[in-house]
């Protein structure tokens, strides 16, 4: 539609000029004396345009060579920049490819071809702020590379010196997340030369917004870890799951793991309950900390009857039908639970009473039900208890207490005879144990 209407417009035009040269019959006449030109309107019009044109294509055609040396150096800028970029990638491939040395070489390359790309943009008027903050992103990242390579080759002058180099480069706002890349990669460095103090100080130093991403949290968990700092380490495990970092097995790991880290580290009663508090409730609902802690405690000489508090959630777990506690887990928490009883209440003995009969297969339980009317002074029941653990209980340590505690039983009642047996029986585990 639109050509059809140009074609019109055309002819339009071409009817009005053959109307106005048709019927044209003006004459000027040009007085130069003593020299007189009489010439036609239409050849003065048609003169006229053909003098515009030709004054046009000269003056086009000088501005062309004039500008001859500005377009060269605008090439040789261009043929600069191409090598410039070209050495970036270069130096990049290697440094993947593990050729440091030759990754080193292309950066360095990269930054001399920036240099003297500045230089020439300045000249062919290039020298514009967004023109200006892309070179110092390419000479900061140039620098990371050289430090990167460095690093790799353990030559830690060179690499603080480029790393130096680069964050002065990044210094400005433009170039925020650059130097937060940069920091982080530093960070990295200090972990690689185990130096977690200095991870811990570069990760400091960035945004409260960058310091909670999911990389840095990493870091800054190993780092944690790796300075024994564990509650700091817990904090931030936490701050992981919530990020969904892990997965479930993994988190499930780190936090047990550090939780038990962090009650070994109490001293007294008083700080292993503090300690203890400051666990999430499903930190305390783990069995292997809950276990610990109860052991730990009754080491440090707390309370028994908080131990056992601490314990009723895996006492929970451990009754459950849908059970996933190990066999090796399920000892800790007997031996656990155990070293608990004394002044047991009557709570707890129906409940370990309740177990027994709920699982009257289980020994482990037996053996925890004799120790408990050991404890309560229920001499027969706790005899007829263990004697009945004894015939399939499993664990060394658990078999070698029980047949010392049936020799026992046995003098109380002055069977000389039985209680040499179980004395026999014990040596005999402790020796099959060793």
């Amino acid at each position: 539609m639109r050509a059809a209407l140009w074609l019109v417009a055309l002819f339009g035009v071409a009817v009005a000029v053959a109307l106005f040269a048709g019927d044209n019959h003006a004459v000027v006449t040009l007085f130069w004396p003593p020299h007189r030109i009489d010439l036609s309107l239409n050849l003065l019009i048609l003169l006229l345009a053909a003098a515009f044109v030709l004054l046009h294509l000269a003056l086009k055609a000088f501005g062309a060579v004039a500008s001859l040396p500005l377009q060269a150096r605008r090439w040789r800028a261009l043929q600069k920049e191409r090598a410039m970029y070209a050495a970036l990638m270069d130096a990049l491939a290697h440094l993947l490819a593990g050729r440091f040395i030759r990754a080193s070489r292309f950066a360095e390359n990269a930054l001399l071809q920036e240099k003297g790309l500045n230089q020439l943009s300045a000249d062919v008027g290039f020298d514009s702020g967004h023109h200006q903050s892309r070179s110092q992103q390419l000479r900061s990242l140039a620098h990371l590379l050289v430090a990167e390579s460095a690093q790799s080759l353990q030559n830690r002058a060179l690499r603080d010196l480029h790393l130096q180099e680069a964050l002065e480069t990044a210094g400005g706002r433009v170039l925020l997340e650059t130097r937060e890349g940069i920091q982080m990669r530093a960070a990295r460095w200090a972990l690689d030369d185990r130096e977690p103090t200095a991870a811990l100080a570069w990760l400091g130093q960035l945004p409260q917004g960058v310091s909670r991403r999911t990389l840095a949290l990493r870091m800054r968990l190993r780092a944690a870890r790796m300075a024994h700092q564990t509650a700091e380490a817990m904090d931030t495990a936490r701050l992981l799951v919530k990020h969904r970092a892990f997965s479930y097995p993994a988190a499930q790991s780190i936090i047990r793991g550090l939780a038990i880290e962090l009650l070994k580290g109490a001293h007294d009663p008083q700080q292993l309950c503090h300690v203890w508090l400051s666990l999430d409730e499903d930190e305390r609902l783990i069995p292997e900390v809950a276990i610990h802690a109860a052991g730990r405690l009754m080491v440090l000489g707390g309370q028994a009857a908080v131990a056992r508090q601490w314990l009723a959630g895996v006492w929970d777990a451990a009754m459950s039908p849908r059970s996933e506690l190990s066999d090796r887990l399920r000892v800790k928490f007997i031996v656990a639970l155990e070293s608990s009883l004394d002044a047991v209440d009557a709570v707890w003995l129906a409940r370990i009473e309740a177990g027994v009969l709920a699982r009257p297969g289980d020994a482990n339980l037996e053996y925890l039900a004799g120790m408990a009317c050991l404890k309560r002074q229920l001499w027969g029941k706790a005899q007829q208890l263990l004697s009945h653990a004894a015939l399939s209980l499993q664990d060394a340590h658990l078999q070698r207490k029980l047949w010392r505690v049936l020799a026992e039983l046995a003098e109380q009642r002055g069977d000389e005879h039985a209680a040499e047996l179980a004395y026999k029986r014990a040596a005999a585990v402790e020796s099959a144990s060793d």
